[in-house]
C-alpha cells in the first residue's frame, strides 16, 4: 500500500527539484524527506530516485509514479466529497491563501457573512503572494487561492486548477499633490526622469512598471521597493517617487494625500480570481465561500 503523504513528497520533489526545497516548503528536515522517500521505495519495491553528483533525480519508475499522483489525490478528494454530498450545510475547515489588499476589502467581510450563514464552516486565512498561494493549493496545504495578475504581466496558465473569476480593477498612477490639476489621463512619458516605487516581495509590480514605461518609450528609474500600498502612498505624498497602485490599494486614508490618474493611451488593470483543485470545485465549503464573495 502506497502511503499518500510519502507520495506527496515525491510529487513535490518532482516539482521543486531538490530535497532541501521540499523540506523548506513543507516544514521538514532534508533528512526526514530522504527517509520518507526511502520508505516509499521499499513500499513500492521500485527504485524511484537516483543520485547524480550531490543531487537526486527521479528514475523512469519514479516519474511514472508521479504521473499517477495527481489523479490519485483527486480521486481521494472526490471520495471525501462524495461522502459529504448528502450534507446541505457546508462544514469543516476551509484554508484560504490570499493577498492583503483583497483580504481587507472583500475576504474578511465575506468571512463575517459566511459565519452567520454557515455556522459550521471555519475559514482560515493565510497571507501569501500569488505564486506561493497557487503552490499551497497544489500541494494540499490550502483549499483555495485568491490570486491576481496584471494585464501587462500575465501568469502562466494554471490549467490543472479550477478557476473562478472574482473581479477586475483598474490600475492607476499615484502622483504627488502637485498633479491634482491634471484631470485627463496622463502621458506616462512625462515621468521618464522621476524616481519610481515598486513592490518588494514579487516581480509582478516591477514587470508592470517596466512594461508600461517601455510602451511609453523609456525605462523607469526604480529607486524604492516597498511591500505595503499605504507606505507607497505616503512616500508618493512625500515626493519620493511615483508608482502604480490598483484600485483596492487606494483604500487607505493616505490616498487622500496623492493624486491618482489613469495612464493615457493604454489600459492597465489587475484581474483577481480564485483557484482550487478540480476535485474541490464542487465542495460545499468552496461553493459557500465563493457565494458570499460573489456578493462582496
Amino acid at each position: 500500500m502506497i502511503d499518500l503523504a510519502r507520495l506527496r513528497l515525491l510529487q513535490e520533489l518532482a516539482r521543486r527539484g531538490t530535497m532541501t526545497s521540499v523540506a523548506e516548503a513543507l516544514g521538514l528536515t532534508s533528512s526526514a524527506v530522504s527517509q520518507q522517500l526511502a520508505t516509499l521505495e521499499r513500499e513500492t519495491g521500485a527504485m524511484l530516485l537516483e543520485r547524480v553528483g550531490r543531487r537526486v533525480r527521479l528514475t523512469a519508475e519514479g516519474a511514472r509514479l508521479v504521473s499517477h499522483a495527481e489523479g490519485i489525490f483527486e480521486a481521494v478528494e472526490a471520495a471525501e466529497l462524495d461522502l459529504r454530498a448528502g450534507r446541505e450545510r457546508p462544514q469543516g475547515t476551509l484554508e484560504v491563501a490570499t493577498f492583503a489588499t483583497y483580504a481587507k476589502a472583500h475576504l474578511l467581510p465575506a468571512i463575517v457573512r459566511a459565519r452567520d450563514r454557515f455556522p459550521d464552516l471555519r475559514v482560515i486565512v493565510h497571507e501569501l503572494e500569488p505564486a506561493d498561494s497557487i503552490a499551497a493549493v497544489r500541494d494540499g496545504r490550502c483549499h483555495l487561492a485568491v490570486t491576481f495578475a496584471y494585464n501587462l504581466a500575465p501568469r502562466p496558465d494554471a490549467g490543472d486548477l479550477a478557476a473562478h473569476p472574482l473581479l477586475e480593477e483598474p490600475v492607476l498612477l499615484a502622483l504627488p499633490q502637485r498633479w491634482r490639476r491634471q484631470r485627463a489621463p496622463i502621458d506616462l512619458a512625462r515621468f521618464a526622469q522621476e524616481d519610481w516605487i515598486v513592490g518588494s516581495r514579487q516581480t509582478d509590480d516591477r514587470l508592470l512598471a517596466e512594461r508600461a514605461c517601455a510602451a511609453a518609450g523609456f525605462a523607469p528609474r526604480i529607486a524604492h521597493t516597498v511591500d505595503d500600498y499605504d507606505l507607497l502612498l505616503r512616500m508618493v505624498a512625500a515626493g519620493l517617487g511615483v508608482g502604480f497602485v490598483p484600485e483596492l490599494g487606494l483604500r487607505f486614508p493616505s490616498a487622500d494625500g496623492v493624486a491618482r490618474r489613469a495612464v493615457g493611451g493604454m489600459s492597465l488593470s489587475r484581474r483577481i480570481g480564485a483557484l482550487t483543485r478540480r476535485a474541490l470545485a464542487d465542495s460545499p465549503r468552496v461553493r459557500a465561500l465563493l457565494s458570499v464573495l460573489g456578493g462582496a
